[in-house]
């Protein structure tokens, strides 16, 4: 919630008041989509590939926005566009809409005075993220990005979601190529960054494992001096980014974060630096159980102990369970997928008691020239585990049959096909488990968007 004038939202983001009352108070809110603006809000008109949000600012200020933020081409005739309202619509003109979101966003985390976390990594950040908030909530006002707002457009829009009187903002930095997160790490200014973890993805643009790693630790590289940064203990691809100005600490076996037991019940015994710690989980996958460790880690860092149950809502599509009419259990896991996340999610799909175990697959996106290795390397750990079905969806899905051996195979060309041969296929007592790439669509496999 942006509680401030149009005077400082003005001077905040570099731009001119063209129209308005400079005093004028009451925006509440940031939106990109001009079929969103309404009352209190402060419609931002970015360049897309396709059409210039600009264009659309009088549409917004019809719909009632509290004003628009526009590039100087659009600003002319603005005030026309809001024509019969009693007050004169807030419009400000600046050179750069998408520098212009940055700049407010980053006056608006100044402003706060938060203490602001920025969280990346290869695969799970959105989950990481999640569980943080769920640690710090009971102990500190906290704000977190809301699902994916996570790139040069949705973090600072989420930074610019958080009330006055937030204490801790917990925000989630996406990157696909090199300078992205340094990027996001320039709007956010973090006090501690935290890198869950590096593997194969973005390979198509970025090349190398290597250059992943670097392009994760921009976080790392441009945190203040005397920051915090929580890294996994065991990614040699991170030691070389490791800073003597910075605290860091480690979670996962062998670091300064580790679990030593977990009960059946959920029950974990955490060691941390200042002592022992006793969370009650609701969930055993093992990429979230070493989440949660960096999510402890990052909780000590701002003075936080968290202990008792962890109630913690994970965003759609990660890891989500449905049951099915006949009770079969559905793990709605669909938001993505590279190697390491499908590996993690067959290994706890293999562990889990079901009758039998069906894994429904879709391809795995932007993996480069060793794509096809890849996808061979995710279906061979599936026969390993004992994955019972494998069901590939999609000209790269079928990427997993041939290297798939000890089960019952199914290639299927969309995602709706999937769907109804699981009608098919599942009995009372099975586990099913649907991952891909965002791309593969799989969310469709379930038909209703649960």
């Amino acid at each position: 919630m942006i509680d401030r004038t149009a005077g400082w939202i003005a001077a905040a983001c570099g731009g001119r008041l063209v129209s308005g009352d400079p005093e004028r108070s009451g925006a509440c809110r940031a939106v990109v989509d001009s079929r969103a603006a309404g009352p209190g809000d402060l419609f931002i008109g970015l360049a897309g590939a396709h059409a210039d949000g600009g264009a659309f600012a009088g549409r917004a200020l019809q719909a009632g926005a509290w004003g628009v933020l526009v590039s100087r081409e659009h600003s002319d005739g603005l005030v026309d566009g809001g024509s019969g309202r009693s007050v004169e619509p807030v419009a400000i003109a600046v050179d750069d809409p998408l520098a212009a979101l940055a700049a407010l966003a980053r006056a608006w985390r100044r402003e706060l005075g938060a203490a602001v976390v920025g969280v990346t990594g290869s695969t799970g950040k959105t989950s990481t993220k999640d569980i943080l908030a769920a640690l710090l909530r009971p102990h500190r006002r906290t704000h977190a990005s809301r699902e994916n707002l996570n790139t040069e457009v949705g973090l600072p829009l989420s930074v610019l979601e958080a009330e006055a009187g937030a204490e801790v903002l917990v925000l989630e930095m996406a990157m696909r190529g090199e300078g992205q997160i340094a990027e996001l790490t320039a709007i956010a200014e973090p006090d501690v960054g935290v890198v869950v973890n590096v593997g194969p993805v973005h390979l198509e643009l970025l090349g190398t494992v290597e250059r992943v790693a670097a392009a994760k630790a921009e976080l790392i590289r441009d945190l203040r001096p005397g920051a915090t940064c929580v890294i996994p203990a065991s990614e040699p691809l991170l030691e070389g980014h490791r800073r003597a100005d910075l605290a860091t600490i480690t979670f996962g076996p062998g670091g300064d974060v580790q679990m030593l037991s977990l009960e059946p019940d959920g029950r974990a015994e955490i060691e941390a630096p200042g002592g022992i710690l006793s969370l009650e989980l609701p969930y055993r996958q093992p990429h979230n159980l070493l989440n949660t460790l960096a999510a402890v880690a990052v909780a000590g860092a701002l003075g936080v102990r968290p202990r008792g149950p962890v109630d913690v809502t994970f965003s759609p599509l990660r890891g989500q369970e449905v049951e099915l009419p006949g009770g079969v259990i559905v793990v709605n896991d669909c938001y993505n997928a590279n190697p390491m996340s499908m590996r993690s999610a067959l290994d706890h799909l293999a562990a889990t008691p079901a009758a039998r175990r069906i894994a429904i697959l879709g391809e795995m996106g932007e993996l480069g020239p060793d794509s096809q290795r890849f996808h061979a390397e995710v279906a061979a750990r599936a026969g390993e585990a004992g994955i019972d079905v494998l069901v590939a969806v999609g000209n790269g899905g079928r990427l997993y049959l041939d290297a798939f051996e000890g089960g019952e195979r199914h290639g299927v060309e969309t995602p709706e096909e999937a769907g109804a041969l699981l009608e098919r296929l599942a009995r009372p007592g099975d586990r099913v488990l649907v991952k891909g790439s965002r791309s593969a669509g799989l969310e469709r496999v379930l038909g209703d968007g649960r």
